[in-house]
């Protein structure tokens, strides 16, 4: 843990993993700020809005997550009523019609696959044997990894821009869109804000931070999470018009025997991933190109990671390696 503490003098000052609108409980108490908490896919989402009417500033929030909401309802493979869930009925028998919003997150997902050899594939749904509830804990046996393995396959998800159209190749397949949808979802909420004239705002949702302007004529301050130890910080940022995306293995996990089990799971496996232990993007720009990598590098590793980040221009990115060693690019290198 030296080289991490080592690394906090190059974080603090950046501006609040992922603590957000950390050091902001009297800006919060104004008559023209509004906060709202909602769960939604299968986390909490914060909303932090200053308007300069406090009913059209409620409305604005309000329509916001109702907009998620709908989306979560699309793309959820909880819901029997998703169209994933419709995917998932039509597998290896044909298409079903895919709205541009799921569209776009497939097509997402299959560059990622590809940029990333793999190591993202949204097919990981078909090791559906897992639980990582603390209080309902479960762990697939082998066999079962290895005969869900024969189902997962980012290049049998088919996808027909012209008609509008997805499915999946093969009877039994199975999508996890968790790690390319919620951000996606979240700028869709911050839209509807700003579209609702709110431009001071931050949407908080299970790691992903988004912010536009300020909180009372201050950035707002991110606080960044020791993987390690994540009630512990490393860091702060402080950033207005961003984007803060984290992924980590102390979300969603459980330990056992001494070994910790996460959701991030790789799909040559089946297990949780084990080469990376928390990835942190910062991007200053309005539609930021980081999502999805974060699991993406939870799998790959931190080298493969580091080639994954260089072609990107203004993010700045940390990745914690299995072993503690910090990896900086950006301002933070």
């Amino acid at each position: 843990m030296t080289h991490l503490l080592q690394r906090r003098q190059y974080l603090a000052g950046l501006g609040g993993l992922l603590v957000a609108g950390l050091g902001l409980r009297p800006a919060l108490a104004s008559p023209d700020v509004h906060r709202a908490s909602r769960v939604l896919m299968g986390t909490r989402v914060d909303i932090v809005a200053q308007g300069e009417s406090p009913g059209a500033t409620v409305a604005a929030v309000q329509a916001a997550f109702a907009e998620m909401q709908r989306l979560e309802r699309m793309m959820s493979r909880y819901r029997a009523d998703s169209l994933v869930s419709a995917m998932h009925r039509c597998a290896g028998r044909g298409l079903v019609m895919a709205p541009p919003e799921l569209l776009a997150v497939l097509q997402r997902a299959a560059e990622l696959s590809r940029l990333s050899d793999g190591a993202f594939d949204i097919t990981v749904g078909a090791y559906d044997g897992w639980s990582f509830d603390p209080r309902d804990a479960r762990i697939p046996a082998p066999e079962e990894l290895r005969r869900e393995r024969r189902l997962v396959d980012f290049r049998d998800v088919l996808i027909d821009p012209a008609t509008g159209q997805a499915g999946l190749g093969r009877p039994g397949m199975r999508i996890d869109l968790g790690g390319v949808a919620k951000l996606p979802i979240l700028q869709t909420g911050l839209r509807v804000l700003e579209q609702h004239g709110v431009r001071h705002t931050m949407v908080n949702g299970g790691g992903d931070v988004l912010t536009r302007g300020q909180l009372q004529g201050q950035d707002w301050r991110v606080g960044i999470r020791d993987p390690r130890a994540p009630e512990r910080l490393i860091g702060t940022v402080q950033v207005r018009d961003a984007c803060v995306a984290s992924s980590g293995d102390y979300e969603r996990c459980f330990v056992r025997n001494g070994r910790r089990y996460h959701h991030v799971l790789d799909p040559r496996t089946g297990m949780p991933s084990r080469g990376v232990r928390g990835v942190v993007t910062v991007s200053r720009q309005p539609d930021p190109p980081v999502n999805g990598l974060g699991a993406a590098i939870m799998v790959a590793g931190a080298t493969a990671g580091r080639h994954l980040l260089a072609p990107l221009r203004g993010v700045d990115s940390l990745i914690v390696d299995a072993d503690d060693h910090v990896h900086t690019m950006g301002r933070w290198d």
